[in-house]
């Protein structure tokens, strides 16, 4: 098993550990414990598309500075497909965070 499946299941282990005592309340407290989970689960998809994103981009800028010190003459075509992706990385990033709001905002009250 690879470091990062670990240090994954690890992460995954230690959620689900944190939110087990919110299964045990009565049925009065269940949507102050609902609108916890909605937090912690903003709070993971905030934290899991960032690290991606950045991740993503810094690969992404990584071989286009390769390409371009290989092939210097394909540099405008580099550079366009770099700030292409670049665009669509960091619009997946906007658009966890738009779904994450909209986690958050839902007034769980109402459907409870």
């Amino acid at each position: 098993m690879s470091k990062k499946l670990k240090a994954l299941s690890l992460m995954f282990f230690g959620v689900a550990l944190l939110t087990a005592p919110l299964l045990a309340q009565d049925a009065a407290a269940a949507r102050a414990g609902l609108y916890k989970v909605s937090l912690i689960v903003g709070a993971v998809i905030m934290t899991l598309s960032v690290a991606a994103g950045a991740f993503c981009q810094a690969k992404a800028i990584s071989s286009a500075c390769e390409g371009i010190s290989r092939n210097p003459g394909a540099a405008p075509h580099i550079r366009f497909l770099l700030v292409f992706g670049l665009v669509l990385i960091e619009t997946l990033v906007i658009y966890a965070l738009l779904i994450t709001i909209i986690i958050l905002m839902v007034q769980w009250g109402k459907y409870v």
